[in-house]
């Protein structure tokens, strides 16, 4: 019998994960990731559900009530060092130039996927693979493992996957991917799962970002595009392209924020037609098949909840041009580009220019 480790959230998709592997024969062991510590930051806004807060301690009291009720092994494993170094540092350092990150990108590949199972193994865990609650796909071919977006299109989360590598594909079970999220909430309710009626995270911080990135007012201007001034803002790190409303700017038509300057410390606002770009450059490019794409024709998006959308994608020293057919709204510095080909995640990587 395969034993497998479930990462549990408290959630109903990964409570969901873990009753249907015990039903299907499995030897089943939950985990969850502590990530909170012992931060003392109160956040102020309380976005309850996020990833990162201090409600952590009921989604894992939750997650224990699970495993207690599906009578399977559970533990908490302390990974808020990791998260701090390799998501945090990242999230500040991106946010501070004046580019817009997505952490849960990079906490997927390199915490949930990547330190979680290994400080399990540490800690004397065995397994033969690691389940998550995701809504995507293992689809393998031809002896490879390709992430492919889920069965359920609304809730596909194959975008936030996309920098999971060949060896985390192939040791790695998304059960969910075949179901639609309507039916994942039927099956817990069948399961008898107090959880299958609880609201999805919403976001990745409870409260303000400022609390995260604990730096004072940097002041500087907001401009138009010929440079005349039109305000003062207090960190360029508190606006992100396409932000229309908040800035504290008046104008006799909509503003949008269209670029975030570092070296002049400005944000650089004009209409809503200067927000559209055709292109862009990617950087830190990953394949989850571990194969390389060929320059042609392919769909993308710039953002998760984005339809797929036609482009030309070519690769250029290690980077990868993708060319729209038609003009995208936003496209954002620091945000991810995702390639498909067909259902499969041909390749992704961090929008570095935009133009």
């Amino acid at each position: 019998m395969k034993k497998i480790l479930v990462g549990l959230s408290g959630g109903v998709d990964s409570s969901t994960t873990a009753a249907l592997l015990k039903k299907q024969g499995y030897d089943v062991i939950g985990v969850t990731m502590a990530i909170w510590g012992d931060r003392k930051v109160k956040p102020s806004t309380g976005i309850h559900g996020a990833c990162l807060g201090p409600d952590e301690k009921k989604d894992i009291e939750a997650a224990q009530k699970v495993a207690e009720f599906l009578g399977i092994p559970y533990q908490v494993i302390d990974c808020s060092k990791e998260y701090d170094d390799i998501v945090l540092k990242y999230f500040k350092s991106e946010y501070l130039s004046g580019r817009t990150p997505n952490p849960c990108i990079r906490c997927n590949s390199l915490i949930k996927f990547g330190a979680l199972p290994l400080i399990a193994r540490e800690k004397g865990i065995e397994f033969d693979k690691f389940a998550t609650g995701h809504y995507a796909r293992i689809v393998e071919k031809d002896g490879i493992c390709h992430l492919a977006r889920g069965k359920d299109q609304s809730k596909d989360q194959s975008y936030f996957l996309y920098k999971l590598t060949q060896d985390q594909l192939k040791n790695s079970l998304m059960p969910l991917g075949e179901y639609e999220k309507i039916e994942v909430r039927r099956i817990a309710k069948d399961f008898g799962l107090d959880v299958s009626d609880k609201p999805d995270s919403q976001d990745f911080y409870e409260g303000d970002y400022n609390e995260l990135l604990e730096v004072g007012e940097k002041e500087g201007n907001i401009v138009d595009t010929d440079g005349k001034i039109l305000g003062r803002h207090k960190g360029i790190w508190n606006y992100t392209i396409g932000q229309r409303k908040g800035m504290g700017i008046s104008s006799s038509e909509p503003l949008y924020v269209i670029r975030l300057d570092k070296e002049t410390n400005t944000v650089v606002v004009g209409n809503i037609d200067e927000t559209f770009k055709k292109s862009l450059i990617a950087t830190e490019v990953n394949y989850p098949s571990g194969e390389k794409i060929k320059d042609g024709s392919y769909f993308a998006k710039i953002r998760s909840s984005q339809p797929l959308k036609e482009c030309q994608v070519e690769v250029v020293d290690g980077k990868i041009k993708v060319e729209f057919s038609d003009y995208q709204k936003s496209i954002t510095q620091g945000q991810s580009v995702v390639i498909y080909d067909g259902e499969f995640v041909a390749a992704g990587g961090i929008i570095d220019e935009v133009f």
